[in-house]
C-alpha cells in the first residue's frame, strides 16, 4: 500500500510503500527541502536532523545576522535562481522589470488517491485510486503572483515516484518561463557511477558509464526530437552495483522533444539531478491567467541492481504508460517490404511478397515508404497522403482488400510531420514549414518539417490520414520521422513567443497521435524516427512499440536491444529478421541468430521471403511457430540481463513467465573460439524447489541448481573439434527453453 503522511509539527512529508521512502520538508524560508530517497524506513514525527547547516566562508545567507541558512548548502526539492544558491536551478522566470529571481514559498498541499492526468501530455496513469497516492504541494511567489504546483505520485508497487510541475500566473503582469524542470533532487553525496544511453543513427542507446565527479555531467537534445544521440534517461548507481545487486536510481523523462538530464556535483559533493525540457532556447510566455504544465519525470530506486530498476520501469511503462487495445495483447508477426523493394514495387509485387509471408505464418503485411503522391524517390511526395495510382491502381483500399483476402492484416507507413517541396501540399502552403524569415532553409533527406505548432497544419494532416484509415482496412501504422528541426520559427507566433515553438511542435505531435489513437483505437501504431531517433516514453504512451534502430544486423542489435532494455519493456522494442548481407553493416549472420535476437522484441521480417531457399523457408516457418508459442512470455514476462555485449564476446539474457514455470534464455557469441573454457551462467527468477526440463537436451535441474550452479552453455569450442562433430561458427546463438515439470 502506498501512503503519504504530513507531520504538522515538523512540517515533513513522508511518501512510502513497501520498497521505498521519500522524505522532504518545508524549510524555514518556506521552500521545500530534500531529506531522503531510498530503501523504506519506518515513519516517525521528525527527521529534521537531516537538515544540516554550518557557516562556510564565501557563502551567502538569507537572514540578517544568521550565518547558517544558505540555500547553496541545503538540499532542496525545486531550487530557484539567484538567492544564495549558485547551482543550476529548477526554475528561472524573467519578469517585466528584468529580474529573474523567484521565491516560491509553501502555501498548502493536498493528498489524494490515484493520479491526475497531465493536460495535453503523455504520462503514467492509474486505473483505480488504490494503485497510487498523489501529493500536490502548492507554493506561491507573492511578488510575481506565480503559483507553483509540484506533483508527486508514489505507486503501490516498486520504488517508483512520478513528478511534474505546473505554473499558474495569478499575478498582474506577464512573465517568461526560461527554465521549468520536471524534476530536481539533491542527493547527499557523489559516490555514484553515471550511466547513460547514447549513440547515433544505427547504433542507438549504447550503455556509457563514467564515475560522477565534481562539476556537471549532462545529456541533452536540442534537435526537436529526443534523438539518436542521447536518450532522455540516466542512472546513478553505486560503484559496486551490478545487474543483480546494489543501489541504483533511474531517471526517465516522459517527453519526446528537447530535453536535458543533468547531474551537478558541487565542491561539497552534493549531487543535484535535474530532468526536464532543455532550457536552451526555451522561453514560454505566461500571460495573466495562463498556466504551463511540465512533462512528467519518473524516478525508480532499486536496491536489487540494475535489473531490479529496469524491471520496475518495464512494469510501469508496459502496464501504466502504454494504453489501449494493444497494451495487453501479443504483437502480430509482420513482414515489412522496405528492405525487400525500397521504392521499386507494384501492387502485384507486394501481394506476391505477402502471399509467401502468409504461407510461412506471418500475420501482418506492412507497406512502407513510396505508396503516396508522386513518390518515386525521397525527393518528392511527402505531405500528399493519397495513393499513387500508377503503382497502386486500386488505391490503398484495393491493396488492403487483397492482403486481407490472403488472411492477413494490412499495415501502412506514414511520415506525417514532413513535406517535400515537390508536393501538392507544399505548393499550396509553402508557409507551413518551420523557417526563419530572411534565413536560408536547411533540408534533411530532401524534406522539410511542417509547423506542428499550428493547429490548422495538424488538422490538415489528420484529415488526410483519417480519411485513409476510415476507407481502407488498415490495422497498423508505422509513423516515421526522418529529420530533426532547424531554423525553428513559426510564422503564426509573435516574436515574444518564438521560444515556445519547439515545445508547441511536440504538443502538436501528441495531439495528432491522440486524435488518431482515440478515433481508431484498434489500429496498432509503431513509432519510428530513422530508427531510434525518437524512442522515448512520451511516444510510448501513444505507440506501444517503436522501431529500435534502422540497423537490423543481429550482432549490432545485441548492443542496441541490451541498452534499450535498461528502461524500455521488451514489448515496446521493434526487432526484425533482415536479409544478409545486412544492408547497414554488410555482415553475413546465420538465419537462426537473426531470429534468436529478434525474438526479444515484437518480431517480424524485413525481407522478401520468396528469395529464400526451401531449407531457409522451413527455418522461417519454425521460427514463426516458436514465436507464436512463446511471445506472450517474451513480451510480458520478467526480463533479466545476464551478460553484457559491451563487456564480453558473449551476450546472455533471460525472460521468465509471470508464474515462473517457463523461462527462455538467449545465448549469443560474436566470434568463435577453439579449445575454449567450459562455460555456465547463473540464471535468475526461477522457483527454487521446482524441477525444470531443458527442452533442448532433455536434462532436468531444480531452480536452485540453475540459479546457483548455473546453466551449462559449453559447446564443441571447449576443446579440439574432432571429425564427425559439427563445428560452431562466428555469430552463433542458442535459445534455451526451460519448463517446469508437473
Amino acid at each position: 500500500m502506498a501512503a503519504i503522511i504530513y507531520h504538522e509539527k515538523s512540517r515533513i512529508f513522508h511518501l512510502y510503500n513497501q520498497q521505498i521512502s521519500y522524505l522532504m520538508c518545508v524549510l524555514e524560508n518556506g521552500h521545500l527541502g530534500q531529506l531522503y530517497y531510498g530503501k523504506r524506513i519506518r515513519d516517525k514525527e521528525d527527521f529534521s536532523y537531516l537538515i544540516e547547516k554550518a557557516p562556510r566562508p564565501m557563502a551567502s545567507y538569507i537572514y540578517e545576522g544568521d550565518r547558517t541558512f544558505s540555500l547553496e548548502h541545503l538540499k532542496q526539492e525545486y531550487p530557484v535562481y539567484g538567492t544564495t544558491d549558485y547551482r543550476h536551478p529548477a526554475v528561472e522566470i524573467l519578469q517585466e522589470n528584468g529580474s529573474r529571481l523567484s521565491d516560491f514559498q509553501y502555501a498548502s498541499h493536498t493528498i489524494n488517491g490515484g493520479k491526475p492526468r497531465l493536460e495535453g501530455l503523455p504520462a503514467t496513469y492509474t486505473e483505480s485510486d488504490d494503485e497510487a497516492q498523489t501529493l500536490m504541494v502548492t507554493l506561491k511567489d507573492e511578488l510575481t503572483g506565480v503559483k507553483l504546483e509540484l506533483l508527486y505520485t508514489i505507486f503501490e508497487r516498486d520504488g517508483v515516484i512520478a513528478r511534474s510541475a505546473r505554473f499558474v500566473n495569478e499575478g498582474k503582469a506577464p512573465v517568461h518561463l526560461l527554465t521549468a524542470m520536471s524534476l530536481s533532487m539533491d542527493l547527499p553525496d557523489k559516490d555514484y557511477v553515471w550511466l547513460q544511453l547514447s549513440g547515433a543513427w544505427a547504433r542507438e542507446r549504447y550503455v556509457k558509464t563514467r564515475v560522477l565527479e565534481q562539476g556537471i555531467q549532462a545529456v541533452d537534445s536540442r534537435r526537436g526530437n529526443s534523438s539518436h544521440e542521447h536518450n532522455p534517461f540516466l542512472v546513478l548507481k553505486r560503484p559496486h552495483t551490478t545487474e543483480h545487486q546494489g543501489e541504483a536510481i533511474g531517471f526517465s523523462l516522459v517527453y519526446s522533444g528537447n530535453f536535458r538530464m543533468q547531474a551537478e556535483v558541487d565542491t561539497h559533493d552534493v549531487t543535484r539531478v535535474t530532468a526536464g525540457i532543455n532550457p536552451a532556447g526555451f522561453d514560454w510566455k505566461l500571460d495573466i491567467g495562463e498556466h504551463f504544465q511540465t512533462p512528467e519525470a519518473v524516478m525508480v530506486y532499486s536496491n536489487e541492481g540494475l535489473n531490479g530498476m529496469s524491471q520496475a520501469f518495464h512494469r510501469l511503462y508496459r502496464l501504466r504508460l502504454v494504453r489501449g487495445y494493444w497494451r495487453d495483447r501479443v504483437r502480430p508477426i509482420l513482414n515489412n517490404n522496405w528492405e525487400a523493394t525500397y521504392f521499386d514495387f507494384t501492387e502485384d509485387r507486394l501481394v506476391e511478397i505477402a502471399s509467401k509471408a502468409k504461407e510461412c505464418g506471418v500475420e501482418l503485411f506492412v507497406l512502407d515508404d513510396g505508396w503516396f503522391g508522386e513518390r518515386s524517390s525521397d525527393r518528392a511526395g511527402l505531405g500528399d497522403w493519397y495513393a499513387n495510382k500508377k503503382r497502386l491502381p486500386r488505391g490503398i483500399k484495393g491493396l488492403a482488400e487483397r492482403i486481407e483476402a490472403l488472411g492477413m492484416k494490412f499495415g501502412l507507413w506514414f511520415e506525417p510531420e514532413m513535406v517535400n517541396k515537390d508536393s501538392d501540399l507544399y505548393r499550396l502552403h509553402p508557409d507551413w514549414i518551420l523557417q526563419t524569415p530572411g534565413r536560408s532553409v536547411s533540408h534533411g533527406r530532401y524534406q522539410y518539417v511542417l509547423d506542428f505548432s499550428r493547429k490548422e497544419v495538424v488538422d490538415c494532416i489528420y484529415e488526410m490520414m483519417a480519411k485513409l484509415l476510415a476507407e481502407a482496412r488498415i490495422s497498423y501504422i508505422k509513423w516515421d520521422m526522418n529529420r530533426s528541426i532547424t531554423e525553428c520559427y513559426s510564422a503564426a507566433l509573435p516574436a515574444d513567443r518564438q521560444g515556445e515553438v519547439f515545445h508547441r511542435y511536440i504538443l502538436g505531435v501528441y495531439d495528432l497521435y491522440e486524435r488518431l489513437t482515440s478515433n481508431f483505437p484498434e489500429v496498432l501504431f509503431e513509432s519510428c524516427a530513422s530508427g531510434g531517433g525518437r524512442f522515448d516514453p512520451g511516444i510510448l504512451y501513444y505507440a506501444p512499440q517503436g522501431w529500435a534502430s534502422d540497423d537490423s544486423d543481429a550482432v549490432e542489435r545485441l548492443k542496441i536491444q541490451y541498452g534499450t532494455s535498461m528502461c524500455y519493456p521488451i514489448s515496446g522494442i521493434g526487432a526484425h529478421v533482415s536479409v544478409t548481407p545486412n544492408h547497414q553493416v554488410f555482415r553475413n549472420t546465420p538465419l537462426h541468430t537473426r531470429a534468436n535476437v529478434a525474438y526479444f522484441g515484437t518480431f517480424g521480417y524485413e525481407l522478401d521471403l520468396n528469395k529464400l531457399t526451401d531449407e531457409e523457408i522451413e527455418q522461417v516457418k519454425s521460427q514463426i511457430s516458436f514465436m507464436k508459442e512463446y511471445r506472450e512470455i517474451i513480451q510480458f514476462g520478467t526480463f533479466y540481463r545476464l551478460k553484457s555485449p559491451f563487456e564480453n564476446n558473449e551476450t546472455i539474457w533471460q525472460v521468465v513467465s509471470e508464474d515462473k514455470k517457463t523461462s527462455l534464455v538467449g545465448w549469443y557469441r560474436v566470434l568463435n573460439g577453439v579449445n575454449m573454457p567450459y562455460t555456465r551462467i547463473q540464471l535468475r527468477g526461477l522457483l527454487e524447489d521446482t524441477l525444470y526440463e531443458n527442452v533442448e537436451n532433455g536434462t532436468d535441474n531444480y531452480g536452485d541448481e540453475l540459479m546457483n550452479l548455473g546453466l551449462l552453455t559449453s559447446d564443441v569450442t571447449a576443446g579440439e573439434i574432432l571429425s564427425g562433430k559439427t563445428p560452431c561458427t562466428d555469430f552463433d546463438s542458442r535459445i534455451y527453453v526451460l519448463k517446469a515439470k508437473e
